[in-house]
């Protein structure tokens, strides 16, 4: 007897299900459907009908059920699309209620990501953000244990082990980033931190991110000289990588080292890291602002320590172009941050103090023809 092939076909009716239910056939489609429905419009960038179908889904489904569980946790990372944050915890609080521990599996909406979610979502903050931090990192470790208790893993079951290893380190940094914060009067936080840090570079070693708050935890204790060898460890991991490559870490992350490599008198490395940012988004303030402020801060070292007249001269060049464009963008997008502004200013002044006004052309400024020129293209 030839082989039956049950799966095409089961294919083909899941298929013409899932477009029944985003066209709103009136014949009755199941919540599972309805959340693949719904997954499907998500993605392709509709949001309100997403939200419609996942709305129909928990309609349907019976209390407790997986098909709950499926369409409370679609629904709140729906509302976080929306930005109804408290709709979105309140969803998750209900998928928490179904799946306390995490343990159903991700494709109902089971395991960390709704507690990882709630730690965010958290009004209290503080404790009540380590809870669900805790919650989250928990059921990671028991899915890494299952995966890793597997005799003969796949490629895929080893790519996954990794890519929750480097979850469960982001989201212990997060908690210990909470220990520096809001819970940083605690009598154990800093014993907390150290903990913490600790595991997660035990955890995923090869994670640029870990090694940053393990920095920036030195950093709170003094530890200079420790802070500037975990923040080169950091940068040894991904300074050599193209953009695209998933061990770079993301634009705010290398944003915030670059923050802190100019914390630790580690200018030179921070204008590198700034200018790989520019490179790949020339419009964010906050850059243009930093690398500005660390090449006056390189000048005014240079100065100091009596190098050539034409090395600080070259730095605060520099600095002003950065400065410049900073303000340019400032202006442009109506930045909120006035004390970002007013320092910018001030460097300004100092460079100006030294070097006079910068020449009309400096820096290239004909390239930021911005949308004033634009809109009398329009007009």
């Amino acid at each position: 007897m030839a082989p039956r092939r049950p799966d095409k076909k089961s294919k083909k009716r899941e298929k013409a299900a899932i477009s029944r239910a985003a066209a709103g056939t009136s014949k009755p489609v199941s919540p599972q459907v309805l959340v693949k429905a719904a997954e499907y419009q998500l993605q392709e960038g509709n949001v309100q009908d997403a939200a419609t179908l996942a709305q129909k889904a928990l309609d349907q489904s019976t209390a407790g059920s997986d098909d709950e569980l499926s369409a409370l946790n679609l629904l709140g990372q729906i509302n976080l699309e929306l930005g109804e944050f408290d709709a979105a915890r309140s969803y998750f609080l209900r998928a928490v209620a179904v799946d306390e521990d995490g343990s159903k599996d991700e494709a109902v909406g089971g395991g960390p990501e709704k507690f990882l979610c709630l730690a965010q979502l958290s009004e209290e903050g503080g404790k009540d953000s380590v809870k669900w931090f805790e919650k989250g990192a928990a059921s990671l470790k028991k899915q890494i244990q299952t995966l890793e208790e597997t005799r003969r893993k796949s490629d895929e079951q080893v790519i996954l082990i990794g890519e929750l290893k480097k979850k469960l380190a982001m989201t212990l940094c997060s908690v210990a980033e909470v220990f520096m914060t809001d819970l940083s009067w605690e009598e154990d936080a800093e014993q907390r931190c150290e903990t913490l840090v600790t595991e997660a570079t035990m955890v995923a070693p090869d994670f640029a991110e870990t090694w940053q708050t393990l920095a920036n935890v030195r950093i709170s204790q003094s530890r200079v000289d420790d802070a500037k060898a975990a923040l080169t460890r950091s940068l040894e991991l991904w300074k050599d990588l193209p953009p695209e490559d998933p061990a770079v870490p993301d634009f705010p992350s290398r944003v915030g080292l670059a923050r802190l490599l100019m914390e630790v008198d580690m200018e030179q490395e921070a204008i590198e890291v700034l200018e790989r940012l520019v490179g790949e988004d020339d419009q964010s303030v906050e850059v243009w602002y930093l690398g500005g402020w660390g090449l006056y801060v390189m000048g005014e070292k240079q100065k100091a320590s009596k190098s050539s007249e034409e090395d600080w001269k070259a730095s605060w060049i520099s600095s002003r172009v950065w400065l410049n464009q900073c303000q340019h963008l400032y202006k442009l997008q109506d930045y909120e941050d006035e004390r970002l502004g007013e320092h910018a200013k001030e460097l300004l002044a100092l460079v100006a103090n030294e070097l006079g006004e910068a020449p009309v052309g400096e820096g290239d400024e004909d390239e930021w023809e911005d949308d004033d020129s634009d809109e009398e293209m329009k007009d």
